[in-house]
C-alpha cells in the first residue's frame, strides 16, 4: 500500500514533516511495510518556509534585517533543494509578533526588511523567489520593501524620502522614481502565496479590515486608507498600473499590490504554490490513500487551506482523502463537500490547549493507527463481498 502523508504544521507545535512523522509511525503499527511517502504543505501561512525546505532537501538561511519598527532583526528564509528558489515568510521581517502590543501602530511599521530578504536572496544567485504574505505588522503598500530593492520615493522638495517609509509617511509622497531598482529583481520571478481576495482601499481594504488588527485606532483608519489611495494614484500615474483593480492587492498591509507594481510578482493561491514547488501530483500518482491534515478542521479548511489543496489534487487521481485535525470543529463535516472523505481527530478525548501541545506526538501516532484499523475494516469487508459473490 503507498500512502502519501502531506499534513500542514499545527501551528506553534509541530512542522509539517513532524506532524507526517507522527502519521507515519502509527500507520505502521498497522501495516509496518506500508510505503509512506512524506510530503510536508503548507498554504503560504507560518510554516510555508520550513515545510518547502523540508519537502525538497533545501537549506535554512540567516539573515539580519530592519524589523518593523526600524530595529534589527534576525529573520529567516529558505533555499529549496533546487538551489534556484527561496521561500520567504515576510512576517519574519515585518510581522506583527515582532512588535510589542503596546507599540503597534501601523503608521509607524515598514515592510523594508523584507526587500532586504529579497535582496539577499538574489545575491544568492536565485531566480524565483515563493514568498507569503501573512501575519503582517504593516500597512505600508510595500513601499519599505521597495526602497530597499532601490525604488525612490520623493516628497515635495523633490528629494527621495531617506528614512524608511511607512504607512504614515505615504502622503509626504509626491513622485515614484524606478530608476534606482536593483535590476536583477527585473530577472527574478517573484510569486506571491495569498489567500485574501481583499482590495488595496475601501470598505474591504488593508486598512479597514486588517488596520485594528495592527493597532490601528478608527482615527489611523482613516489616515492609512487615504494614505493608500495616494499612493495608488501615484503608481497609476508614474507606473502606469491600477493597483485599485487587483484582487488581493490588499493583503499584509498592500504589499501584495506593491509586490506587483515594485517588482512585477504574480498572486497564487497558497497551496497551489506550494503543491507545485513540492511537486505534489507526482508523489500522488499510484497512490493508494493519502492524509492530510491541519491544527483545527472547520468549515473554512474547504476555503484555500492545505487539506482542501490537497484533496483537489488527489481527487483528480481518484484516491480517497482522509484529513487529521488537531481538533474538530462543530461544522468540520462541510468538508466532505470538498473532496476529503473522511475526519478524525488527532486528541480522542477532551483536554486543554496546553496538554493537547505537549502530547500532541503520541496523539497523532494513535491518530494515524486509528486510520488504518478502519481502512483495514474496509479491506476485510471488500474481501467477504467478493467471497460471497
Amino acid at each position: 500500500m503507498k500512502i502519501v502523508i502531506a499534513p500542514d504544521s499545527f501551528k506553534e507545535n509541530l512542522t509539517s514533516l513532524e506532524v507526517a512523522a507522527a502519521l507515519e509511525r502509527g500507520i505502521k503499527r498497522v501495516r509496518p511495510r506500508a510505503r509512506c511517502i512524506k510530503v510536508p504543505m503548507a498554504d503560504g501561512g507560518e510554516g510555508t518556509v520550513q515545510s518547502l525546505v523540508d519537502a525538497t532537501g533545501g537549506k535554512i538561511v540567516k539573515k539580519r534585517v530592519m524589523g518593523p519598527l526600524g530595529e534589527p532583526v534576525t529573520a529567516c528564509y529558505g533555499i529549496l533543494g533546487n538551489g534556484t528558489t527561496a521561500a520567504i515568510e515576510m512576517a519574519e521581517a515585518s510581522g506583527l509578533p515582532l512588535v510589542p502590543p503596546e507599540r503597534r501602530d501601523p503608521l509607524q511599521t515598514t515592510t523594508y526588511g523584507t526587500g532586504e530578504l529579497i535582496l539577499d536572496a538574489i545575491e544568492r544567485g536565485v531566480s524565483a523567489i515563493i514568498i507569503g504574505i501573512g501575519g503582517s505588522a504593516t500597512v505600508d503598500g510595500g513601499t519599505g520593501m521597495a526602497q530597499a530593492l532601490g525604488v525612490s520615493f520623493l516628497g515635495g522638495n523633490g528629494r527621495a524620502i531617506a528614512e524608511p517609509v511607512c504607512g504614515g509617511l505615504l502622503e509626504r509622497i509626491t513622485e515614484i522614481d524606478m530608476h534606482g531598482l536593483d535590476p536583477r529583481v527585473r530577472k527574478t520571478r517573484i510569486t506571491i502565496a495569498c489567500d485574501v481576495e481583499n482590495p488595496l482601499c475601501g470598505p474591504r481594504g488593508a486598512a479597514r479590515v486588517f488596520g485594528p488588527q495592527k493597532g490601528a485606532t478608527p482615527e489611523m483608519v482613516e489616515v492609512l486608507d487615504r494614505n493608500l489611495r495616494h499612493l495608488a494614484a501615484l503608481i497609476k500615474r508614474d507606473l502606469g498600473i491600477d493597483v485599485m483593480r487587483i484582487v488581493g492587492g490588499g493583503a499584509a498591509g498592500g504589499l501584495g499590490a506593491g509586490l506587483i507594481a515594485f517588482a512585477k510578482a504574480k498572486l497564487k493561491r497558497g497551496v497551489d504554490l506550494v503543491s507545485d514547488a513540492v511537486d505534489l501530483a507526482k508523489h500522488l500518482r499510484g497512490a493508494d490513500l493519502v492524509i492530510t491534515g491541519e491544527g483545527r478542521v472547520d468549515s473554512q479548511t474547504a476555503f484555500g487551506k492545505t487539506p482542501s489543496g490537497v484533496a483537489r489534487a488527489a481527487r483528480k487521481l481518484k484516491i480517497p482523502v482522509v484529513a487529521i485535525g488537531g481538533g474538530l470543529a462543530d461544522d468540520a463535516r462541510g468538508v466532505f463537500e470538498h473532496g476529503i472523505d473522511a475526519l478524525e481527530a488527532g486528541a480522542a478525548r477532551d483536554m486543554d490547549l496546553a496538554e493537547a501541545l505537549r502530547l500532541s506526538r503520541g496523539h497523532l501516532e494513535d491518530a494515524g493507527e486509528r486510520v488504518m484499523r478502519l481502512i483495514v475494516i474496509g479491506e476485510r469487508m471488500a474481501a467477504k463481498r467478493r467471497g460471497n459473490s
